[in-house]
């Protein structure tokens, strides 16, 4: 297992000298530079630490100037500032530039600033670990779909699909997808959102469907603390959360009417309000919508909003079923196999019939296939096989058992049924 590298930046040689022996005993592999500048050029020529510990008091650029060329450098770098003194403005700057602690240099007898500066040091590792495990998940995330959406280029039924997400991109406009249940609505929503200018802003879904109206409006706008019963706290809605990113409504013709009037109004002035508030809230929120139901029927039967419809429907893209586009049958259900094999670290499988024939949801359907089918193991099947000769032995056996004739007691002198009234025999299949 490689060894956290922890740089120290730190005129006095003497002290620098003290901490490269201190962490060396506890594991750590260390280098020390006695100006900021150097530190920050070993950064930017693709060198970087994993830990800075850093002297705020310095001749030249001093410890703050550092901190603030390393940030830019590497905004995710953790770097500890080491002082001989607490000076709270100082402390302040650097917890504002980015700082993951601010540790009083140790030179007592009972040795607290050390325990002080080795805990600074285990937590900043903990930091930079879990900010590479989520950067490495979301660029997993983000091949995953990229790989999806090359699917789409190579199949004819979905390149204009293709071609309007380019296009919509990196614009703001309301976009409108519509299709059957289980066919990727949600998969293209996100390959709008990683396409446009918002890649690197929230995300956010809604299934409309899954909430009552009454908390559905709650969870979109959120609330004020005692707006109603059961409002214990202040909530921070869906939108709110999705300020300069993306929001995507999912079954939006579930939306009962009421609700659709507040929506229109957050289309039209981009601000809203909490419930049990008077406060307007201004949000810069891209919207994505999808349905599987027909807009143009509730229309005209008074379910849906006309003016909303057409504030939805700026782009309007239509995912076509599975069924209608059987080339991708092999590439897709590939591609959550391999997915599903790398997650519960088993082989690639074999393709079954029933992934080659599309059924309702058959889109979500493969997913759920091919999931099970990377998990089990190879001697899974022959199990179930096993399983499965062992049941029809013993439906057989019971079936042969049940067509025996049965003598039945019956009290002396009463009248013989007429032969073939009795229960009909079961048939043994």
């Amino acid at each position: 297992m490689k060894k956290p590298y922890v740089a120290v930046v730190d005129d006095d040689s003497a002290f620098a000298n003290y901490l490269r022996t201190f962490l060396s005993l506890r594991g750590y592999e260390t280098r020390s530079y006695s100006r900021g500048d150097e530190l920050v050029a070993a950064v930017k020529a693709g060198d970087p630490p994993d830990i800075v510990l850093l002297d705020v008091m310095m001749p030249g650029m001093n410890g703050i100037e550092t901190l603030r060329a390393l940030k830019s450098a590497k905004a995710d770098l953790q770097a500890i500032m080491l002082s001989g003194r607490e000076q709270a403005s100082t402390i302040v700057e650097a917890v504002r530039l980015g700082a993951a602690d601010y540790v009083v240099k140790p030179d007592d007898p009972e040795g607290l600033g050390e325990i002080a500066l080795d805990a600074a040091i285990k937590s900043a590792i903990e930091k930079t670990r879990l900010v590479s495990e989520i950067t490495e998940l979301r660029r997993q995330l983000s091949d995953d779909q990229d790989r999806a959406f090359l699917f789409w280029g190579d199949s004819p039924d979905m390149k204009t699909i293709a071609s309007v997400i380019e296009q919509v991109s990196d614009s703001d406009v309301t976009v409108l997808i519509r299709g059957e249940s289980g066919v990727g609505k949600e998969l293209v929503a996100r390959a709008i959102h990683q396409r446009s200018l918002r890649r690197d802003k929230p995300f956010v879904k809604v299934n409309c469907a899954a909430l009552p109206a009454e908390l559905l409006e709650s969870e979109l706008f959120g609330h004020e603390k005692g707006a109603f019963t059961g409002a214990a706290t202040t909530r921070v809605g869906k939108f709110e959360q999705a300020d300069t990113g993306t929001i995507f409504l999912d079954e939006i013709a579930e939306m009962k009417a009421a609700l659709q009037a507040k929506l229109l109004h957050v289309l039209q002035d981009a601000q809203f309000t909490k419930l049990g508030s008077n406060k307007s809230i201004n949000v810069d929120v891209r919207v994505v919508a999808a349905t599987n139901r027909d807009l143009e029927v509730m229309l005209q039967h008074g379910e849906f909003r006309e003016d909303l419809y057409y504030r939805l429907k700026v782009i309007e893209v239509t995912v076509p079923p599975l069924r209608e586009r059987r080339a991708e049958i092999p590439q897709l259900t590939q591609f959550f196999i391999d997915r599903y094999a790398r997650r519960y670290n088993r082989p690639q499988r074999q393709l079954s019939d029933e992934l080659q024939h599309p059924r309702a949801g058959e889109h979500d359907q493969a997913d759920r296939d091919s999931a099970g089918r990377a998990a089990r193991r190879p001697r899974d099947d022959a199990r179930a096989a096993r399983h499965r000769r062992v049941r029809r032995r013993r439906r057989r056996r019971r079936c042969d058992a049940s067509a025996r004739p049965r003598r039945r007691r019956r009290d002396r002198g009463a009248r013989r049924s007429p032969r073939g009234s009795g229960r009909p025999r079961r048939r043994c299949r």
